[in-house]
């Protein structure tokens, strides 16, 4: 896939990542640890791109946590914190019924699922009416990625990155829905080489 430069960046830290619970759509604000994380990504970034960093486009999800981390980005870059897309196709996978509760919680209530989960967590689908698999996330967010033209900074959620890995770095579908993605560290795709600086 002949994508141009791009910089993908997951949120930081929440107080529901820090309890295990998962966030999904949910609007769960950063932490003051996540909010560093945030600020590591922005000094990076205008370390290594210095002015250049203006060039890029600028795209984040529209949940607060991915809103606030581009501003505090942006900032450091020394530039207008809210001059960037919001972009609704990327917004973290939904987890249905399950949001707001931890793994532990739910398997207490319902093992099959969890079981079933484990056991093709690529294409599990929580319950309930909005509940999507990665598979249907992977659907929803490629679109974004495929209509890029040019150097690109996006902040997103993990699910968004597992997608991309999946997509275009040939993971395999369970290998990415298990990936562990870091909230202090970007993706970085150029030239078809995926690196996590």
């Amino acid at each position: 896939m002949n994508l141009p430069l791009l910089y993908l960046c997951r949120h930081g830290q929440t107080a529901w990542n820090l309890e295990g619970r998962l966030q999904g759509q949910e609007d769960i604000e950063l932490t003051p640890f996540g909010r560093a994380e945030a600020a590591r990504n922005g000094v990076y970034l205008r370390d290594v791109l210095g002015e250049r960093a203006a060039a890029l486009r600028f795209m984040a999800s529209p949940l607060s946590r991915t809103v606030e981390t581009m501003r505090i980005i942006r900032e450091k870059l020394g530039l207008d914190p809210d001059d960037f897309e919001r972009e609704p196709r990327l917004v973290e996978l939904h987890f249905g019924d399950w949001q707001g509760s931890t793994l532990a919680e739910i398997a207490a209530r319902d093992p099959q699922r969890i079981a079933a989960r484990k056991a093709s967590k690529w294409n599990f689908v929580p319950p309930g009416p909005k509940g999507e698999s990665y598979e249907m996330l992977s659907r929803r967010v490629a679109p974004v990625f495929d209509e890029l033209h040019g150097p690109t900074l996006i902040v997103a959620h993990g699910g968004v990155t597992r997608s991309f890995l999946r997509r275009y770095g040939n993971v395999e579908p369970d290998a990415a829905a298990r990936f562990g993605v870091p909230q202090d560290r970007i993706l970085r795709w150029q030239d078809g080489e995926i690196a996590w600086v």
